[in-house]
């Protein structure tokens, strides 16, 4: 059941974008290992980019964080329960959904996570907080960037029937690494640098 709800979401997803939006992607996701665990950080409108990645980078099992809340919705309950979303309790530590991402990670999954932390409307980035930096560094897996930008544009376009020009930027795969004891000064200078990796993609009005 599980397999037949990812497949008919992903063909469901795919037909609606291709009515919906004009994918910019140079190169599509091949920068994206075929196997092996990976971190995948992005910045985070919330109107698109979460079911564009998720499909695209179908056939690889993925999974991510996504707010607690969401769940309750059945619809959305049903489509995080086929990739395998992780619920996290937003504004305190919530080690169970930590620990959860771990073990997808050993798995050999892909872990996607935006290090704003919450949905940014107006596009242009806000500075990132730390979770992404401590699942990188305990984890040790490889992190690759990935910028958009166009989707907040998204459901305003939607309402007048016009297509949305989305664009995807890919960067370079990285290791973050840290000797000794890791502060959390030292932890928002490595989420920071996340931050700039994505904005360096991005034109500059972002």
């Amino acid at each position: 059941m599980k397999k037949f709800s990812l497949w008919f979401i992903t063909t469901a997803l795919r037909v609606y974008f291709w009515l919906t939006l004009r994918v910019d992607a140079p190169g599509g996701m091949d920068k994206v290992p075929v196997k092996g665990p990976l971190i995948i950080i992005t910045n985070h409108t919330g109107q698109v980019e979460v079911p564009v990645f998720a499909t695209m980078l179908q056939p690889r099992k993925i999974t991510g964080w996504g707010k607690a809340e969401a769940f309750e919705n059945p619809f959305l309950n049903w489509v995080f329960g086929a990739w395998d979303i992780i619920p996290v309790h937003r504004g305190e530590a919530d080690m169970t959904a930590l620990k959860s991402a771990f073990r997808m990670l050993e798995e050999g999954r892909i872990f996607g996570v935006a290090p704003e932390g919450t949905r940014n409307y107006t596009g242009i980035l806000r500075r990132g907080l730390p979770g992404a930096a401590i699942l990188a560094l305990k984890s040790g897996v490889p992190v690759l960037p990935i910028a958009h930008w166009g989707g907040e544009k998204y459901i305003k376009n939607l309402k007048s029937f016009k297509r949305t020009d989305f664009h995807i930027r890919l960067g370079e795969p990285f290791y973050v690494k840290a000797d000794g004891k890791v502060t959390s000064e030292m932890r928002q200078e490595i989420v920071d640098e996340m931050m700039y990796r994505i904005a360096s993609m991005m034109p500059k009005e972002y």
